[in-house]
């Protein structure tokens, strides 16, 4: 059985980029991301989108309590993965109610399991979604290698963006910066 790499592209959607929680960083990442996604399809790796998703009740949650920005609510323009992102029909979408998917531990070890060489994590927020799937997928697969690519991720400000991913660092996910090659042999 051939071995895969798996890429997450992690809540790239128009409510993190330039909508309601937008930013000048997320919105600087979306080229070098657009470019991993055709590099990683090019490859023949698995592509996950994960797509933080929310309901009319949000503000009554935990999380809407903490943030009361309305975002990501389904079905509107804000909760799309962004227009620019290559999107196949293949690829699959996880709908998440919060900052990790419970649904990607499982998905990973039951059907990628004996194809998995390596995860790739790219998206938003570095310091909250990124990071809490990061650490789903390495403990549903601690022997499996995870990258996260710095260049390819923003957080909520630039000082966050560091913090997570020294984080991330400290349970063994290769941080990846500008120039390094994703997977070490």
């Amino acid at each position: 059985m051939s071995t895969k790499k798996i890429l997450i592209i992690v809540d790239m959607q128009a409510d993190f980029i330039d909508g309601a929680l937008g930013s000048q960083e997320a919105a600087a990442i979306v080229p070098p991301v657009c470019q991993k996604i055709e590099a990683a399809r090019q490859n023949g790796d698995i592509l996950i989108f994960t797509r933080d998703t929310h309901h009319a009740d949000y503000l009554e949650t935990e999380e809407g309590r903490h943030l009361p920005v309305p975002h990501c609510l389904k079905d509107t323009a804000g909760w799309q993965i962004d227009h620019r992102l290559p999107i196949d029909a293949g690829d699959t979408i996880i709908d998440k109610p919060t900052f990790g998917s419970l649904a990607l531990g499982p998905l990973l070890q039951q059907k990628y399991t004996p194809v998995i060489a390596a995860i790739e994590l790219i998206g938003l927020c570095t310091d909250i979604c990124v990071l809490s799937n990061a650490v789903i997928a390495k403990a549903a697969l601690p022997d499996v290698p995870i990258v996260v690519d710095a260049a390819c991720c923003a957080g909520v400000t630039p000082e966050s963006h560091d913090t997570a991913l020294a984080a991330m660092k400290t349970i063994q996910v290769n941080v990846l910066h500008q120039g390094q090659e994703p997977w070490r042999k």
